[in-house]
């Protein structure tokens, strides 16, 4: 591998950028605690770990060489980013951190494991639908790969490299979150920062569409 220092470097500002997984993370950290926002990492770190098998199968390849399924995955992000942004917004059923404390009965306790699951789920799908994530693997990985040694090889490590260090922000922002939850558990607050990023959310669909 070349350069493995600068292709660091590159992922760890792409990462630090805030875009839709940063928006997913403190959502669900915020709205159903530091066990969601866990399962919304995990989800990540399982939708890169796909990117990665795909391109040591040198699908990659055929994506970049075919606009029409380029497009298709660019559209399906654009529509699920959208889709989660209006199901945000307009969602009713927000768990404060101090219901879960104070309330800790089965039905809640159902409720919150079927948000740790949706949590995994909308990262997961986030991520196999991004087409940020698409390129770094059909266009930024390529230009560190020696073509004297194995490249199967080297896209494990590289995609183990972009999954670990995005795991370990999103971790610390988790920690943050957690850390100031005493402020971030209202109710009140809660409504209206679910509101706010389903608009980013759907904000983020709409660019990624255009």
């Amino acid at each position: 591998m070349d350069n493995i220092i600068t292709y660091i470097i590159m992922i760890a500002v792409m990462v630090f950028i805030p875009g839709p997984d940063m928006i997913l993370l403190v959502k669900n950290t915020i709205s159903h605690g530091k066990k969601a926002g866990l399962y919304t990492v995990l989800g990540m770190a399982t939708g890169l770990s796909f990117w990665t098998l795909i391109a040591v199968l040198g699908l990659s390849m055929a994506i970049a060489q075919s606009a029409v399924i380029f497009t298709a995955i660019k559209y399906l992000g654009a529509a699920y980013l959208l889709f989660l942004g209006v199901r945000s917004f307009f969602s009713k059923n927000s768990i404060s951190l101090e219901a879960i404390q104070e309330n800790p009965s089965d039905s809640l306790m159902k409720s919150s494991n079927q948000h740790y699951k949706d949590s995994f789920t909308q990262a997961l799908l986030s991520n196999i639908f991004n087409p940020k994530t698409v390129l770094v693997y059909i266009t930024i990985m390529p230009q560190f790969i020696d073509l004297t040694g194995s490249v199967n090889q080297q896209l494990i490590v590289l995609g183990l490299i972009a999954t670990v260090i995005a795991v370990v922000w999103f971790l610390v922002i988790i920690h943050l979150i957690d850390l100031s939850r005493k402020w971030l558990g209202n109710s009140k607050f809660l409504t209206a920062f679910q509101k706010s990023t389903g608009v980013l959310l759907a904000s983020f669909g709409v660019r990624t569409a255009l």
